[in-house]
């Protein structure tokens, strides 16, 4: 053990990462007046979305905390959602709950991260328990069965020692507390690499966009498109075996990818970060006086938004326990609880993500539409430019209507169940839609997409150091 002359500073809990999941376990903490040292290796907030959806669980734990009305500004509701076929033919349509919401929100909603992630921030920083130091992080730690010290290293390089009663590891998919502490990860087995853009989108090109969230599942480039607050847009694409992610993340490839809606004078591309989905959880979530929580503990594909939510519930469960600990209350021993509840929540919910994106990849081709070859960057040289109207002459350039428009970037009417002028096809899907129980989870297990899916082995993403939504 250390001799008590070299530890510059003794704090109740040690939290290391100050993302959402850290920035609100420290706010907690300072709620309930422990002192808590926050450290981040990194000097400010990401500018860029990662995260883009929330549900009403966590505002509510937002409103317990007493930061919804910082955090509401930048968060819209979630749309309806179509799922369209190979053919472009409508598979399904899911609306959201309508008003008054039986939970006090809508179930689903979209957001805009960095503003977010510093109301987190602010929040945890009005305490005066709580320090927090970016620029700053952990190198080493030791965990004496009495108390953890850790080894510190600033932006300047200076080295020093404190010491926590509990560390908390927020540190994202590459966690130093995790690999330092000898948990490790089990595979849950999906593998596969996509490429995620954000596009902040111009007033005048909206109409050319889908208007709902949608799921293209065409097993040739299988995408989503989420509407997130204002002009806020995001495809989410799967990568196809010889595509390089570097190179795909290169504007000219994105702007190929995104051609059948946009084209770059329609809107500014605000991030494309290629990623591999995967699925992931850790073994476990506590050893001795050492927790991990959000990334650090697991990791799950995005398809129903669930990353940010999985993290912020770890946290919500940790520090009330970790509070009766410290004031005596409790047994060390409750703390064995967190890894039971939150490891089985994760798991179970992670295997129903699974089913729902391999749904999503492996529709039953039958054709490949028109529009289709312009998700390939082959369809197109790198480097070529994009014009607006380019396409019009050449693609039979259509509205969400079905209509000839002859200007703009095209949205693929055969993606949009209204351009059909099959009067019959219309009134069968709304004969099917009106068989489906009205909530979405129900339609979930209505249609099997609950049941996990065999898959391929995991590995880890291109950008740890980037949380997933």
């Amino acid at each position: 053990m250390q001799n008590e002359s070299e530890v510059s500073s003794y704090v109740d809990v040690l939290v290391v990462g100050f993302g959402p999941a850290g920035a609100v376990a420290a706010g907690m903490l300072g709620q309930k007046g422990h002192t808590t040292l926050v450290v981040d290796r990194l000097t400010g907030i990401y500018d860029k979305p990662r995260a883009i959806a929330i549900d009403h669980e966590i505002m509510r734990h937002f409103d317990n905390m007493g930061i919804a009305d910082q955090v509401l500004p930048y968060v819209a509701p979630f749309t309806a959602s179509q799922h369209f076929g190979a053919d472009g033919q409508l598979i399904r349509r899911i609306d959201m709950v309508a008003e008054p919401y039986p939970l006090g929100y809508t179930p689903s909603m979209v957001f805009t991260q960095p503003p977010v992630e510093m109301a987190l921030r602010h929040h945890a920083d009005s305490f005066d328990c709580v320090t927090i130091e970016l620029g700053t992080e952990l190198i080493n730690f030791t965990d004496t069965g009495d108390e953890v010290l850790a080894t510190l290293k600033d932006a300047s390089g200076n080295v020093r020692t404190v010491s926590a009663r509990y560390v908390v590891g927020c540190d994202g998919a590459w966690s130093t507390v995790r690999q330092l502490s000898g948990m490790k990860f089990e595979d849950l087995v999906f593998d596969e690499p996509w490429l995620v853009v954000d596009v902040k989108v111009h007033e005048d090109a909206m109409e050319n966009l889908p208007s709902t969230s949608a799921q293209f599942c065409n097993p040739a480039r299988p995408t989503s498109f989420i509407m997130g607050p204002k002009n806020h847009r995001r495809w989410e694409i799967m990568l196809l075996p010889g595509e390089d992610p570097r190179e795909m993340e290169k504007p000219e490839n994105v702007w190929g990818l995104l051609s059948p809606w946009l084209t770059p004078r329609d809107g500014e591309l605000w991030r494309a970060a290629a990623y591999r989905f995967h699925a992931l959880v850790a073994d476990e979530w506590r050893r001795g006086r050492v927790t991990i929580a959000g990334d650090a503990a697991h990791q799950q594909p995005p398809f129903i938004g669930q990353g940010m939510c999985q993290g912020l519930r770890d946290v919500s469960n940790l520090v009330w326990k970790l509070d009766r600990v410290l004031k005596g209350q409790s047994s060390p021993d409750l703390l064995d609880t967190y890894t039971v509840e939150r490891r089985r929540h994760v798991k179970t919910l992670t295997g129903k993500i699974k089913a729902i994106g391999r749904t999503s990849a492996n529709a039953t081709p039958r054709r490949r539409p028109p529009a289709m070859h312009a998700f390939s960057p082959r369809g197109r040289k790198a480097g070529d430019d994009y014009p607006a109207g380019d396409r019009a002459a050449d693609r039979g350039r259509t509205d969400r209507g079905g209509r000839h428009t002859g200007k703009g970037p095209s949205f693929p009417a055969a993606f949009d169940h209204r351009a059909r002028s099959d009067h019959t096809s219309r009134q069968a899907d709304r004969r099917r839609m009106a068989r489906v129980p009205r909530r979405p989870h129900d339609r979930i297990r209505r249609q099997g997409l609950d049941r996990p899916a065999a898959g391929r082995p995991g590995c880890a993403r291109h950008r740890p150091g980037e949380r997933g939504r």
